[in-house]
């Protein structure tokens, strides 16, 4: 039997959180939840000057929105002294060395590889100083940060998504995991993150392949079993241009605001890209239960958001009454008409929101639309309306009544008096309405 699977989802609480981290979040929970897992929530806050609490609140309140509900929440703030142990058990094991270019002078070096037609890879000239060369640059007054060195080997894994991958060390530089100023970057973080919560099973966007090669060598470096890695294929727009430009419109606090529903985001973002159609699901465990991260191909994926209204709609009107009920008495509709106001506006609605809207018309009246060879026809019809209370039954039998005294039938009949009482050319069937219907419109 399989061990149950640790995941995470760490996003940097610097900004809200949109579509692409939503395909990270989903794929990592998914995979916990159905090998009976854990699913942490890590903030990666180790940049004090851009994460913001306000944001890490809007992280979790998103997820909650759509029920994607965490084992346990670590923050990396608060970890600060572990990332310095770990800091100083790779000096002592000779892979971290102190570096002291500018950034001007490591522009220039990328620069002058470029134009040799060599790889921007660094040269490792700090890992060559002397003691002495290194205790003359500090009383320069240079600032020195810190390099993992690499082995210069090929590192491989088999990837969940993209098959078996094989990356030359020697043509990536020693990442610099510890900033001049003392700031513990993501790659040093994460990978001893990752050892001791022991995380098994990371998803995250293919532009992390090069990260991923790095870390697993932190990783061994520090005595640790790198995870298994699945690296998905990053979203583009629907004519896939990039979506990067269009990221701050898809933060999920704003795909709510629009009305989107959870179950219609999550069935859209845990089949989009894959070899499985895009289906509504009904529940989570049913997307649970569906999910295989191997049926994602390696192909830039196109997302359109307005993909996400009709998997909503399809979800709203699925709803029972007593999912809505609150929101439905909340309108001011009666009671008494709750359950008949619902079965003939979720027919007609994308978004719940929309539900107002239905019950405005019924409570306030419509604006008639009522063509000039009408007026008439119109006025004389509603002199004929039985008086309230309007039941069921009472569409059928005023038609029948105008219709004798009319002589209208059919189309001529039925549209004309439909645009007049819910200046609406199309809808929800008459005899619904009518008991519904609350004042005449003033034709």
């Amino acid at each position: 039997m399989s061990r149950p699977t640790v995941t995470r989802f760490a996003p940097s609480p610097t900004g809200y959180i949109h579509v692409g981290n939503l395909r990270t979040a989903l794929m990592n929970y998914l995979i916990a939840r159905k090998s009976g897992g854990q699913f942490i929530l890590r903030l990666d806050d180790t940049d004090q000057e851009r994460s913001k609490q306000e944001y890490a609140d809007g992280i979790m309140e998103d997820l909650a929105w759509l029920g994607l509900h965490w084992d346990r929440v670590e923050k990396q703030s608060l970890r600060m002294d572990r990332y310095r142990e770990a800091a100083d058990q790779l000096r002592a094991a000779g892979r971290f060395y102190e570096c002291f270019e500018t950034p001007v002078e490591l522009d220039l070096k990328r620069k002058k590889q470029l134009n040799m037609g060599k790889p921007p890879v660094y040269d490792r000239t700090s890992l060559r100083l002397t003691e002495a060369e290194r205790a003359a640059m500090r009383a320069e007054g240079r600032a020195g940060y810190w390099r993992f060195q690499l082995d210069q080997n090929r590192i491989e894994w088999p990837d969940g998504v993209l098959g078996p991958i094989s990356i030359d060390a020697a043509s990536v530089s020693d990442p610099v995991l510890i900033r001049a100023d003392g700031q513990i970057l993501y790659t040093f973080a994460s990978s001893v993150d990752d050892i001791d919560m022991g995380v098994s099973f990371i998803v995250r966007g293919s532009d992390h392949v090069t990260n991923t090669a790095t870390q697993i060598q932190i990783m061994q470096a520090m005595g640790g079993t790198p995870p298994n890695f699945a690296h998905h294929s990053l979203l583009t727009g629907p004519h896939g241009e990039e979506l990067s430009k269009r990221l701050g419109v898809l933060a999920l606090r704003d795909l709510r605001a629009r009305g989107v529903e959870p179950m219609a985001l999550l069935s859209l973002m845990a089949r989009l890209g894959s070899s499985k159609p895009v289906e509504l699901a009904s529940s989570m465990e049913e997307l649970i239960e569906g999910f295989d991260v191997e049926s994602f191909g390696a192909a830039p994926t196109k997302f359109n958001d307005e993909d996400l209204f009709p998997l909503t709609r399809a979800h709203v009107q699925s709803l029972p009454l007593a999912t809505v009920a609150d929101r439905i008495a909340a309108l001011g509709v009666p009671a008494d008409q709750a359950e008949l106001f619902w079965k003939v506006a979720k027919a007609n609605i994308t978004v719940l929101a929309d539900l107002e809207g239905w019950w405005t018309l019924f409570r306030d009246g419509a604006t008639p639309l009522v063509d000039a060879e009408d007026v008439d026809f119109v006025a004389q019809a509603l002199t004929l309306l039985p008086p309230k209370p309007w039941t069921h039954d009472t569409w059928g039998q005023w038609t029948e009544t105008v219709k004798q005294a009319t002589g209208r039938k059919g189309k001529g009949l039925f549209r004309p008096l439909r645009r007049a009482l819910t200046g609406l050319d199309a809808g929800p069937e008459m005899a619904d309405v009518m008991p519904l219907l609350q004042v005449l419109p003033k034709v």
